[in-house]
């Protein structure tokens, strides 16, 4: 039992930091979009309608839904015990501090239809931490197993990350 909670601590340990990366990463994508400086960022643009001038399975749509589900997995990881409701609960919270700050420092535009599809991604990605908890038996293998991945997803990610900011992909975001 000793050594279960101490494999349980060291597995949360590495999936709060892995987290921590993942959250810095997200914020500077959303919140300093990669560092560029977009036309639009000089007004305060609001949608209140959901999917008023998008198809549900547009692309901004969908590309929000997946970012967010790597929220929900460690969400999922870290803080299970505590129930799904109030995990849903907190990845909107996350999502509206999102786009409130898109707001407020004229960042992007506060959208409803992004919280909706940031807290779907969320939801998924506690779906998958709960159906990979099944597949393994246990939750800590489960967590074990995304943490393997995740490490190589991060580092993955933040090369690409370092190759796209120093322009040395055929891809240019600016």
């Amino acid at each position: 039992m000793h050594q279960s909670f101490e494999v349980k601590k060291e597995s949360n340990q590495l999936t709060a930091v892995l987290g921590s990366i993942y959250l810095m990463v997200l914020f500077w994508i959303l919140l300093l979009k990669l560092g560029v400086k977009f036309t639009y960022m000089d007004q305060r643009i609001t949608n209140f309608i959901p999917f008023g001038d998008s198809m549900i399975f547009e692309a901004e749509n969908i590309l929000n839904t997946v970012v967010f589900i790597p929220l929900g997995i460690y969400a999922g990881m870290l803080f299970f015990q505590r129930g799904r409701g109030k995990i849903v609960f907190s990845l909107f919270l996350i999502s509206l501090v999102v786009e409130g700050a898109q707001f407020v420092w004229k960042l992007g535009a506060f959208d409803v239809t992004d919280l909706i599809t940031n807290t779907f991604g969320g939801i998924i990605g506690i779906l998958i931490f709960k159906a990979l908890g099944k597949a393994f038996n246990s939750p800590v293998q489960a967590q074990n197993f995304i943490n393997k991945m995740a490490i190589i997803g991060t580092a993955l990610m933040m090369i690409l990350l370092i190759l796209l900011k120093m322009n040395l992909l055929p891809i240019r975001y600016q």
